[in-house]
């Protein structure tokens, strides 16, 4: 599915797409990256189609994607821990 296509459904499902990050704990720099790209992934164009039928079938799909409890992901990058740990440690070795 194209981005343009994804804002479309979006509007057909009646939500913004800051919204629709927030209701999928998605942030919203992720979903414009997208538009660079060209395309969405497919579990988020299925995501976006969902919504749609449901808002069409009279469902309340925000109140559904809510009793989820999703978690928002955090990036973690590897090894940035490590070393932050030995700056702190070199800092200390260093004698002033």
């Amino acid at each position: 599915m194209t981005f343009i296509e994804f804002k479309k459904y979006l509007l057909d499902a009646e939500i913004s797409l800051p919204k629709f990050s927030k209701l999928i704990k998605v942030s919203e720099k992720n979903l414009q990256s997208y538009k660079k790209k060209g395309e969405v992934p497919n579990p988020i164009a299925v995501v976006a189609v969902c919504f749609v039928e449901m808002h069409r079938q009279g469902m309340d799909y925000r109140q559904i994607v809510e009793a989820l409890n999703l978690q928002a992901k955090t990036k973690k990058g590897a090894g940035f821990a490590k070393k932050n740990k030995e700056l702190k440690s070199e800092l200390a070795d260093v004698k002033v």
